[in-house]
C-alpha cells in the first residue's frame, strides 16, 4: 500500500467575482488578545486599496489561553471572508503556518504575523510583485525594532545558515512572504515535523523576488519567540538544511587526533631526553580527560539532534490537531485528529474540520 502520509492533494481554486484572483492570508495567532482586533482593522483598511482582488483571511489560533479565540470568533461573525482554524493545543508558530497553508484556497497565499510588526500595507507590495510574474515574494527586513541582542544573533544566524547549506535562503527574512498557488501546493507536500518553513520555501525554486520593508515594533503584548524558541528554530534550520554540524565533528576529530599525536611525541621525547625532570602529574591527565570528554559529549549531542529528527519522522504522528474551523459565524464539527490526508474546507457557512497527515 503506498504511503500517503506525506502527500497533499492538489486543490482546484475557483476564481471569485467573475474572474478576480483570490488572495489568501494565513495569519497565525498565539495569545494576541490585546492586538488582534487592531491588526484586523489595519489589514482590512489595506485590502480596501486593492478592490480588484477577492480575499480570504485564515486565522490560526495556536492554542491561545488569553481570549484570542473569542475575539477571532467575533471577527468571523462580522467578516464573511474570515475563517478561524482552532488548534486543540499549542503546536507552535511553524505548525500554525502549515495548517493555514493547508486550508488556504487562494491563487496566492500570504503568510504574516498578527502583531503588527509586519505592516499589512507591505503585503500589497507582495501582491504587486506577484502580479509582475514572481511566484514567491519574500518580505526582507531593511530594519527592525528589536533588541540589540536579537538583531545581532538573527543577523549572524542567517549568514551562517546560508554559508552552511546548498539552499539559497534569503537573509533577513522571516515567514512574511507570498506564494503562488503552485508554490503553496508544492510546500504542502513537505510534511517533516521539525519545520523551518522559510528554508523549505527557499529550497523549492520557482521565480523568487524580494520586497524590502522596515519592521515595526510589536503593537501589544510580548514576543512569542523567547530565546529558547529562537534557539530551537535555529537548530531546526541548521540540522534540516545542512550537514555542517556532522562535518564539524569530523574536523574536530582530526584536530583532536593531531593534538594527541603532538602530546604523545612530547611525552616520549621528554621521557627519553630528560628523564630526570619527567614527573607524572595529575594536571595534564585531568586536562586531557576533560577535553576529550567535552569533545565526545559535543559530538554525541550533534548526532543526537539528527537521530532525534529521524525518530520524530518515523513515528508518523499528525503535525497538528484541529478542534474546529469557524467560518461565517458557524462553528464546525471537531476535526479528526489523525486523518491521513488534508481535506480542503468547502466554501460556505458550514466549513468542516480537517485532519493532518
Amino acid at each position: 500500500m503506498p504511503d500517503i502520509s506525506s502527500r497533499a492533494p492538489q486543490v482546484h481554486v475557483p476564481r471569485q467575482r467573475g474572474g478576480a484572483a483570490l488572495v489568501s492570508y494565513v495569519l497565525p495567532a498565539f495569545n494576541e488578545f490585546d492586538g488582534i482586533r487592531r491588526f484586523h482593522e489595519e489589514l482590512v483598511a489595506a485590502l480596501c486599496e486593492r478592490p480588484e482582488y477577492a480575499y480570504e483571511l485564515v486565522y490560526v489560533n495556536d492554542g491561545s489561553s488569553d481570549g484570542t479565540l473569542a475575539v477571532l470568533e467575533d471577527i468571523a461573525k462580522n467578516d464573511r471572508r474570515v475563517r478561524v482554524v482552532d488548534f486543540a493545543r499549542n503546536f507552535g508558530h511553524q505548525m500554525a503556518i502549515t495548517a493555514g497553508i493547508d486550508v488556504a484556497r487562494g491563487d496566492a497565499v500570504i503568510v504574516m504575523d498578527t502583531d503588527l510588526q509586519d505592516p499589512p500595507r507591505v503585503s500589497l507590495e507582495l501582491i504587486d510583485a506577484w502580479r509582475d510574474g514572481a511566484e514567491i515574494v519574500h518580505a526582507r527586513r531593511r530594519s527592525r525594532q528589536d533588541t540589540f541582542f536579537k538583531r545581532t544573533t538573527a543577523h549572524a544566524f542567517y549568514r551562517v545558515l546560508r554559508s552552511s547549506t546548498d539552499v539559497d535562503i534569503p537573509v533577513d527574512t522571516g515567514d512574511f512572504r507570498l506564494m503562488d498557488r503552485r508554490a503553496a501546493d508544492e510546500l504542502r507536500r513537505f510534511r517533516e515535523r521539525s519545520r523551518f518553513v522559510r528554508g523549505m520555501v527557499a529550497s523549492m525554486g520557482f521565480r523568487q523576488s524580494e520586497v524590502h520593508f522596515d519592521r515595526d515594533e510589536r503593537f501589544a503584548g510580548e514576543t512569542k519567540y523567547p530565546l529558547k524558541k529562537m534557539a530551537r528554530l535555529a537548530v531546526d534550520g541548521l540540522t534540516g538544511f545542512s550537514t555542517a554540524p556532522l562535518r564539524m565533528i569530523t574536523k574536530l576529530g582530526f584536530a583532536v587526533l593531531a593534538l594527541s599525536l603532538l602530546g604523545i611525541v612530547y611525552a616520549l621525547g621528554m621521557k627519553v631526553l630528560r628523564p630526570d625532570i619527567t614527573v607524572s602529574g595529575w594536571t595534564m591527565l585531568m586536562v586531557v580527560v576533560l577535553f576529550l570528554g567535552g569533545v565526545q559529549m559535543l559530538s554525541l549531542g550533534v548526532l543526537g539532534s539528527y537521530i532525534g529528527r529521524t525518530y520524530s519522522e518515523v513515528q508518523g504522528r499528525p503535525l497538528y490537531t484541529v478542534r474546529q474551523i469557524i467560518a461565517h459565524g458557524t462553528d464546525t464539527a471537531p476535526a479528526p485528529a489523525a486523518a491521513p490526508v488534508h481535506v480542503p474546507v468547502p466554501v460556505g457557512g458550514d466549513g468542516t474540520g480537517h485532519g493532518d497527515r
